[in-house]
Formats: C-alpha cells, sequence, structure tokens
C-alpha cells in the first residue's frame, strides 16, 4: 500500500518550511511520529513478517555533502525494523529499540531511498519479548546499508493511547494560521535552523540539534529535545540517536575519516529539556579508526552506548 496517491506530487516540495507543515499536517494523523511525516516516510505492501518504505533524500534532509543526514537514514533503518517485528504483533504495539548495527556500503544516500525489513524471530529463553529483524537500504545505484536490530515489546506509557501507522495522510501543508501552540513552536525552530545555515552544518544538522564540537580526546554535542525528534512517547526516536551518535563521533576524527560501521545499544528513554553526546577516539590508525560515544539525558543518565568504525576516505 502507497502512503497516499499523491506522494509524486508531495516529494518535489522544494520549500524547507512546506516540508515542515506538511509534516504537522501529517503529525495529526495516529501512528508515526513527526520525524517520519517530516521525512516522508512511505510504506508499501508487504508480506507478513517484511516491510517496505521509501524515503526521498531531499533537500530538507540533506547534509553538506548532499546526502541523506545519518539520522534520517537509521530512522529509515530503524523503523523497516521495528516495521517487520511490528507485522508478527498486534499493529498498534509498541516497540522499543534495545540494539541496532548499521554496516555502510560508502554508496551515496541520496535520491530514493528503499528500506526492506525482514523478521528473524523472537529471542528465546528470556523474560521479555524480543523480536530480531534485519534491513537493507537501497537506492537506484545499489545497497547503501545493512544491518540487524532487537526491539523490545513494551506496554505504553500510563495515559498514552498508541495507534497503528495511518496511510492515508494529509497531502497539503498546515496554513500557518491553523497552527496550534506547540505547533507554531517548532515552526519558530525550523525558522531558526534555516537562519543558521553554513557551509559546515546543513539546515538538518540544525533542526535535529547535531552541531558537534571537537574535544580534547573527542567530540561533545548537546540536543534540544522536542517534537522535531520525538516519537509517540515523548522519548528522541532510536534512530535519530543513532545519528547524533554517528555526527558527533564523526566531528571526533578529521574530515579525512568516513563512518563506515555503528553499532549502538539503548539503555533508558531519551528524555528531558536536552541530550548530552560525547565521544572519544579509542583508536586512529593508519586506515581505520575506532570511537565510543555514549548519549546521557537528565542527570548524567545514559541513554545509548555506541562504538563506530571509520575509514579513511
Amino acid at each position: 500500500m502507497h502512503d497516499g496517491p499523491d506522494d509524486k506530487r508531495i516529494f518535489p516540495l522544494n520549500s524547507i518550511r512546506d516540508r515542515v507543515l506538511l509534516g504537522l499536517a501529517r503529525n495529526r494523523s495516529p501512528g508515526l511520529h513527526f520525524a517520519g511525516n517530516f521525512a516522508g516516510l512511505a510504506f508499501d505492501a508487504a508480506p507478513r513478517g517484511e516491510s517496505r518504505l521509501r524515503m526521498e533524500a531531499g533537500p530538507h534532509l540533506a547534509g553538506t555533502r548532499g546526502e541523506a543526514s545519518l539520522g534520517a537514514l537509521a530512522m529509515l533503518a530503524d523503523v523497516a525494523l521495528g516495521m517487520a517485528i511490528r507485522s508478527e504483533l498486534a499493529p498498534e504495539s509498541r516497540l522499543a529499540t534495545v540494539a541496532l548495527h548499521l554496516q555502510l556500503t560508502g554508496a551515496a544516500a541520496s535520491g530514493a531511498l528503499e528500506a526492506h525489513g525482514e523478521f528473524e524471530s523472537f529471542l528465546e529463553g528470556v523474560s521479555g519479548r524480543q523480536g530480531l529483524a534485519r534491513v537493507h537500504v537501497a537506492n537506484a545505484a545499489g545497497l547503501v546499508a545493512f544491518g540487524t536490530g532487537a526491539f523490545m515489546t513494551l506496554p505504553p506509557p500510563p495515559g498514552v493511547t498508541l495507534h497503528p501507522v495511518v496511510q492515508a495522510r494529509p497531502d497539503a501543508p498546515l496554513a500557518e494560521s491553523d497552527l496550534t501552540p506547540p505547533e507554531r513552536a517548532l515552526l519558530a525552530h525550523a525558522d531558526a535552523a534555516l537562519a543558521r545555515v553554513d557551509a559546515e552544518h546543513a539546515f538538518i544538522d540544525h533542526f535535529w540539534g547535531c552541531i558537534a564540537e571537537p574535544t580534547r580526546d573527542g567530540a561533545r554535542c548537546v540536543t534540544p529535545n522536542g517534537l522535531q525528534i520525538a516519537n509517540r512517547v515523548g522519548h528522541v526516536q532510536g534512530g535519530l540517536l543513532i545519528g547524533l551518535a554517528g555526527r558527533t563521533a564523526a566531528a571526533a576524527l578529521a574530515d579525512a575519516w568516513r563512518l563506515s560501521s555503528i553499532s549502538s545499544w539503548f539503555t533508558s528513554p531519551g528524555e528531558g529539556e536536552s541530550l548530552e553526546t560525547r565521544s572519544t577516539i579509542e583508536h586512529r590508525g593508519r586506515l581505520t579508526a575506532v570511537v565510543r560515544t555514549e548519549v546521557l539525558g537528565p542527570g548524567g543518565r545514559r541513554v545509548l552506548e555506541s562504538v563506530s568504525s571509520h575509514a579513511l576516505r
């Protein structure tokens, strides 16, 4: 099933502000979070145990090299993994990412990206119910990334009712006059991000808060939390957490290094007013490097632990 009959008309929207307003319009439908609606995630029909998603890597998601940001790519993979597992459960089931491993091929994450998720099994011999899946992300040029993930089934937080992703969502941006106060605040955040675009940081870096600064032994990033990066229960979306970790790890090294893989383990919800990401270089050789990264929430509570490998360009 396609996301809607007018997707081909939606994708050419060249105004990033229009993309934000379209994301807000779609976010009024249950199921998918704002970040996924803003990115233009579209869901195609797939057999039970599989998922098929599409995402256009347009200017709204592009970094300074013209490719989709790591956060967008990791979110696409994360959602595809979760949807494949959710096909074996009730469609409104809440899944929390336990671990996600993503291998990049070096191919440019540009153009129309397609993710294919496949359910593998539930983890046996444990108290909680963990689903295991694998994912491939490709475009017209070939394979861009592949990986695996483990997701825990959880009840929704008190007072929160979850819904399946609604396939037929609005196909036109909201008028600014129709925005609620939280929606108006998000648009203001987008306007501030647009005003800060420069040669080093694209819109999406500012919008999702991936502005990392080198430190003596690595790099550090402070990210404001909010609707722009939250899932439907108000926690930072799992793929975007991986994007934060990967971008900060990359900032710890010179631009001559390229991220080649990242393995991440989720230890607590990404909540609070802001998150701090810290990366430390563990190894820097002639051709490869390894960086350890942690994302911290309020009071220094660890949210995510990542280890990434990097290759000399």
